[in-house]
């Protein structure tokens, strides 16, 4: 059975000596006495998470609020709100212990239940003087005051100073969660609620002051007035690893950061928005989101790119009965661009366009992007791909489904000015089967990453271009050295909206677990050079 208390306890007041009652009691202690070293990270979900190296949480006590175990696994979780249990139930349960106002319960597990004491109007002095007396012990709303509360606890028992990293608080509401920490079950983040994170950074400045003198040394990791380190600070502070091999003596090694391949995933929007601003903005936002670093889309010349009769033949949707009122639709203008551009520059986030034709190329040169793609659509079009050659020295993505190697080598023998050729490996069957994906194409592009890295012409980068369904394919591409991935996605389902069954719908969670695989993926890569790591070690000496 799992371990409760059913009502608020009293943490002792800082002149005292007693430890905490009940289960808290029990759970501080088993905290305290599991870890040999006198840090503490106390783990949030601010997107900052993401970049702090997981040395930092080795062989330290962790304390997460919410679903943070999502991101590290922690001694303590905190939380208050039925949603979490949902969330970290799906995950697999990566905390020793819970603090929890819900009924929770797991069979194997310490569980403590403490009051819930919500931050209404105008009472952060009156949380801020609960957490300086030190007389109860509730989960805050500020749930870090709760995990402070907890750690000076720990410092207690032990009877020496802790010191205390907080990771992942970043009271940036609007920059969204980190990515290992963001879960379907999260609860949409209303105006009030984001104006509740923006208070709590002035809570935290209070109690940072209020713990000065106590035992307990605190540093917000970050990039506040208050904060003490930011992220790199922390990493570089956690560079240095301890190894104790069995009968040897201890040594102090250097262990350097995972080298991890650097790979670029492409949510491949194409037309999806449907000339719909809002809907575009909502892809961009939700690929962003799921941890994508560019969004694509396309721009053609409608008139021109289809002849008089396919614009004529009928087409049903919403926009009118030919194919000729669908297609123009779809197009964006120059103020849809340029929207486009600013709210991927809000946003932190890439863009490019498969441009099919030279007047869409002209028409692109004129908003200086720093991409462009030329899709195995056009791949027959050997008079403007001549041209987008001739007068374009910038970086340039090329697709090569329905081509073999004689594209390839008109293609080098072409492409000779630009600064980056990202070559896509794909198959142009939409959804491509699994025995024609042949990802060993992509090591064959790598191999010619190689032979070309070292002669004059553009730098090449290996791709792969998913029409198939799921990450299997992308992620043995990253295996086989991609250094570009792409996924076609939507919003919802359509009935006449080409590629649908493609591509992923970012209404669900699946584009998310395709970049998260594709991250696997890159962590599984690794290193080429061959080296002794920090984890392993013999067993016989």
């Amino acid at each position: 059975m799992s371990e409760r208390i059913s009502t608020g306890q009293t943490l002792p007041g800082v002149p005292s000596s007693e430890a905490a009652p009940g289960g808290l009691q029990h759970l501080v202690a088993e905290a305290a006495e599991r870890s040999s070293s006198d840090t503490i990270i106390i783990l949030g979900k601010g997107p900052s998470a993401d970049q702090a190296t997981g040395r930092a949480f080795r062989h330290n006590t962790v304390i997460g609020v919410n679903d943070a175990e999502r991101i590290q696994p922690t001694d303590v979780t905190i939380f208050h709100e039925s949603w979490v249990a949902e969330s970290i139930l799906d995950e697999g349960l990566r905390s020793r212990a819970y603090v929890t106002a819900t009924d929770f319960d797991v069979p194997g597990k310490t569980v403590v239940r403490l009051p819930f004491k919500p931050l209404a109007n105008d009472e952060e002095d009156i949380m801020l003087s609960r957490f300086q007396s030190r007389e109860e012990v509730a989960i805050e709303e500020a749930m870090f005051l709760t995990a402070l509360e907890i750690s000076r606890a720990i410092a207690d028992h032990k009877g020496r100073p802790q010191t205390v990293y907080m990771v992942g608080f970043d009271f940036t509401p609007g920059a969204g969660m980190a990515r290992a920490a963001t879960t379907q079950y999260a609860p949409h983040l209303t105006s009030g609620r984001g104006a509740g994170i923006h208070l709590q950074q002035y809570i935290l400045r209070n109690a940072l002051y209020a713990l000065e003198d106590s035992n307990l040394s605190v540093h917000h990791v970050g990039t506040h007035e208050f904060s003490s380190l930011t992220i790199e600070d922390l990493n570089e502070k956690f560079r240095m690893l301890i190894s104790e091999p069995t009968g040897q003596i201890p040594v102090v090694r250097e262990e350097p950061e995972p080298e991890i391949p650097q790979v670029e995933v492409t949510a491949e929007i194409t037309t999806n928005h449907f000339g719909d601003l809002d809907r575009l903005e909502r892809l961009v936002r939700a690929a962003h989101s799921a941890g994508a670093d560019w969004v694509k889309v396309q721009k053609r010349e409608v008139e021109s790119f289809y002849a008089p009769e396919q614009l004529a033949r009928a087409y049903k949707s919403p926009f009118g009965t030919t194919f000729g009122d669908y297609r123009r639709q779809l197009e964006l203008d120059k103020t849809g661009f340029r929207f486009l551009d600013g709210l991927c520059r809000d946003l932190g986030i890439g863009w490019f366009a498969s441009v099919l034709d030279q007047p869409s190329f002209e028409f692109m040169m004129e908003l200086e992007v720093p991409l462009i793609k030329l899709p195995s659509t056009i791949s027959e079009k050997r008079d403007y791909l001549s041209f987008v050659a001739e007068n374009y020295t910038g970086s340039l993505v090329i697709s090569t489904g329905m081509t073999d190697q004689s594209y390839e080598d008109w293609l080098l023998s072409t492409f000779t000015q630009q600064d980056t050729l990202y070559l896509l490996h794909c198959n142009s069957a939409y959804p491509t089967p699994d025995e024609h994906t042949n990802i060993g194409v992509v090591r064959h592009y790598a191999e010619l990453a190689e032979r070309q890295a070292d002669k004059p012409g553009p730098r090449i980068v290996p791709g792969y271009s998913s029409h198939d369904f799921g990450w299997m394919a992308s992620a043995l591409a990253v295996a086989a050295g991609a250094g570009m991935v792409e996924k076609h996605v939507k919003l919802g389902n359509t009935e006449w909206a080409h590629f649908d069954a493609v591509a992923v719908d970012l209404m669900t969670d699946d584009f998310r677990e395709y970049v998260d695989q594709v991250r696997k993926a890159q962590l599984h890569v690794g290193s080429t050079e061959k080296r002794i790591t920090a984890s392993e070690h013999h067993k016989y000496y």
